[in-house]
């Protein structure tokens, strides 16, 4: 990357592209016109941590069908940094290029589902505060998104959009959201098409990726009480011998649901065990996320969501800590300042 950088202004949108579309195309463009960027670089990652590695297509296949997708586009860089860089997750990436670039205008670019999804990301408030964050709104998900925990945490950092264009320059923590035309192109939805139109002997093995919980589709449903909700679901985890279940009081912390319910299973198999009577005892139709992989299983059972882990998956992503002490109604010092 031998590029002249000194005082230009640079998006960085990052990702598995598994595969490139054109909804990230439209993320691009609005970013250099809303953001007066002199570039956007496609972060194209080797293995996204949040994604399953099961279904993605190549490093160099889908570095090279970013190429394509972004062909037209000059300002539109394809880069496989991340892999030199040996970065794994976004904060490092960040970091070091803030380091060897000291000079140029950093923003992340990413779409309000990942914002939802944000307190998932390793080092997430490290993220914030290392370049300013442009969010553009995605189907379904600005009403979540802009109550959810990371739009809290920062929300005095907010920058208003008619000072957008100043975000490259500002010191973070500065993040501004879009509300701009909506684009329903999904890499998932691609996927899940190109599997349909494929005639296979099996099913397919459809990577799932572990999106927000306020992301899941909602279905109508007969509804039980939250309370009566929650004991059944902890009494079929018992039933099935789910080891650490901890109940999480959700209120006045988030509108997605009453209650977060976490629970161990000792392996892949147990943890798919769980799910399958879980998903037979509860009434009407439930969202399910990444039960084909067997490490980390989430159910959206309206009032009350369900995690259930294989125990190295749950240590690391400690759920229970995200949605405890680090949530916003337990802020104190410099980070309740915000």
């Amino acid at each position: 990357m031998g590029w002249g950088l000194s005082g230009r202004r640079i998006g960085l949108l990052g990702g598995s592209f598994n595969p490139a579309h054109g909804g990230h195309l439209h993320i691009s463009r609005l970013a250099l016109r809303r953001l007066d960027l002199d570039e956007v670089w496609w972060l194209i990652s080797p293995q996204n941590p949040l994604k399953p590695a099961a279904g993605m297509m190549p490093f160099a296949a889908r570095l090279e069908a970013a190429a394509g997708v972004a062909a037209a586009e000059r300002r539109i860089r394809i880069t496989g940094i991340e892999a030199r860089l040996g970065s794994t997750y976004t904060a490092d990436t960040l970091r070091t290029l803030r380091r060897r670039f000291p000079r140029t205008h950093f923003v992340w670019l990413m779409g309000g589902d990942n914002l939802i999804q944000l307190p998932y990301w390793k080092r997430w408030q490290e993220i914030f505060r290392t370049a300013p964050i442009a969010v553009f709104d995605r189907p379904n998900a600005a009403l979540t998104a802009l109550a959810g925990t990371a739009a809290r945490r920062f929300a005095r950092a907010r920058v208003p959009v008619m000072a957008a264009r100043r975000l490259p320059v500002m010191a973070p923590p500065a993040w501004v959201f879009f509300h701009t035309r909506l684009d329903h192109r999904s890499a998932t939805r691609i996927r899940a098409e190109r599997a349909s139109q494929t005639p296979q002997e099996n099913e397919p093995d459809v990577p799932v990726e572990i999106s927000a919980i306020a992301a899941l589709a909602p279905h109508r449903r007969p509804r039980l009480p939250a309370p009566e909700l929650l004991r059944r679901i902890i009494d079929s985890l018992e039933d099935g011998k789910a080891e650490a279940i901890v109940t999480i009081d959700l209120a006045g912390k988030t509108t997605i649901a009453d209650f977060m319910v976490v629970a161990s299973g000792r392996s892949m198999r147990q943890v798919v065990a769980l799910t399958d009577h879980l998903e037979q005892i509860l009434p009407g139709r439930i969202a399910i996320e990444g039960k084909a992989q067997g490490d980390w299983v989430l159910i959206d059972a309206g009032d009350v969501i369900v995690h259930i882990f294989r125990p190295e998956i749950r240590g690391y992503y400690n759920l229970e800590k995200m949605w405890g002490s680090v949530l916003p109604d337990s802020e104190t010092g410099a980070e309740a300042a915000l």
